[in-house]
């Protein structure tokens, strides 16, 4: 398969003044003898993008990531080594990056266009979309300096989308703005990866690189330390995070809440579902959460003890037959921290249609957890994540009872021997 981003030994070093003069008669005094010192961002990074495959870029802050990004845009040149891309490429680096205050958002989209190498007719042809997707028709002949940053991140990436480039560039604007962009967001990035673009993109949300990503590299102070997938890579960048004293912000992990959606790791495709020739889809039909129920081995305890089994019924009502149908499920601790998400397609138990009404029952078969209330978040949605059907949020819980002195989270099963040495 061709390469659609070779970057070849890129190293990039800034000239950061040591004691930066602060008048102008100090300047022209110590003329020529203001003491310098390099900072590299990249240290000899290397690595490919195949074409049609998403890349993430994982570090902390300061470890050159959206320098290198920069770089393969081209708003940055390398100070050593290549960087060759093949295709058209749009870029959303920061948010509101191409546009001017002054004009409106219709002016800044036919400006940002132009910029792509598009004729106004060619803009004129996709503007309907561009304002649709971002949602922005009752302030598209405003001036962008009067926009909210959530504006700002829906009208730049819709214009970089619009585009249909080859390679897409994004830096951390997937986490940018509501629930519902950040979805909108996501669903337009499967569609343009099943159509064979290349997406290159830099997040903090592990959640969202284990979603969309085929790959990731890992960059700390400048070096590439990791490069694989997606959980490999994750798992690198929090060793790193963790040898220099920093845990990974909640804000990070939860950037996202879309559903998880099932990944073909052999193909990085949706798996085909086969659908039943005697279902029909109603595409003006909805479906309703109408209850989540735990159910505990002990009715009449209200809890679990560790390590029992539980099954979660969700009972729905659909107004028709849907067929393109998922269920998920996720389970937070009591500060928020989401302790896992799967879906019906994670878990390959596909659900071929919903009509009427009707329940899905996840049964988990123990629960390794100690003690505490746990908050479920519970959604019905399409295959691929893009149509929300219906979505509970925190509404619902299930609770553990420890019985014992063990303290913690996580119930481990454990037995103790004692081995005489004489």
């Amino acid at each position: 398969m061709t390469d659609a981003i070779t970057i070849e030994s890129v190293s990039k070093v800034f000239k950061l003044a040591k004691d930066k003069p602060t008048s102008t008669k100090e300047r022209v005094i110590r003329a020529g003898r203001v003491q310098w010192e390099r900072f590299h961002a990249l240290n000899d990074v290397s690595f490919d993008v195949a074409q049609g495959e998403t890349l993430a870029m994982l570090g902390h802050n300061g470890s050159g990531k959206s320098t290198l990004l920069k770089c393969v845009a081209g708003t940055l040149r390398p100070t050593s080594g290549t960087i060759t891309t093949r295709g058209r490429l749009a870029a959303l680096l920061e948010l509101g990056a191409g546009f001017h205050p002054d004009l409106t958002g219709r002016e800044n989209v036919f400006l940002n266009g132009s910029i792509l190498g598009f004729s106004k007719v060619q803009v004129d042809a996709i503007f309907d979309d561009v304002v649709d997707f971002a949602e922005l028709e009752e302030f598209i002949d405003q001036q962008v300096k009067h926009y909210s940053s959530g504006m700002y991140a829906r009208l730049g990436f819709a214009v970089a989308i619009n585009v249909e480039p080859d390679i897409l560039l994004v830096d951390e604007v997937l986490s940018v703005g509501d629930e519902a962009f950040q979805r909108k967001c996501i669903d337009r990035i499967r569609r343009m990866q099943r159509d064979g673009r290349t997406i290159l993109v830099v997040s903090h949300a592990t959640d969202t690189v284990r979603q969309i990503c085929d790959r990731a590299v890992v960059l700390d102070h400048g070096h590439k330390i990791a490069d694989g997938p997606p959980g490999e890579a994750i798992r690198a960048f929090r060793e790193a995070l963790a040898a220099r004293g920093v845990d990974i912000p909640l804000a990070a992990e939860e950037a996202d809440h879309a559903p998880p959606v099932a990944i073909d790791p052999a193909t990085g495709e949706m798996p085909i579902i086969v659908v039943p020739a005697d279902l029909v889809h109603d595409e003006a039909a909805t479906v309703k959460i109408r209850h989540v129920i735990p159910e505990y081995p002990d009715t009449e305890a209200g809890h679990l003890l560790p390590g029992q089994p539980l099954n979660l019924r969700i009972g729905y009502s659909a107004t028709g037959t849907i067929t393109d149908v998922a269920f998920a499920v996720e389970i937070f601790d009591e500060q928020g921290t989401r302790l896992m998400g799967t879906t019906t397609d994670v878990l390959e138990q596909h659900i071929h249609a919903v009509s009427g009404d009707g329940e899905v029952v996840f049964a988990f078969d123990h629960v390794p957890l100690l003690d505490g209330t746990f908050q479920l978040t519970v959604a019905i949605h399409s295959h691929d994540g893009g149509t929300i059907y219906d979505e509970r949020g925190f509404q619902d819980h299930f609770s553990v009872m420890n019985p014992t002195r063990t303290r913690g989270m996580v119930h481990f099963p454990v037995k103790v021997e004692h081995i005489f040495n004489f």
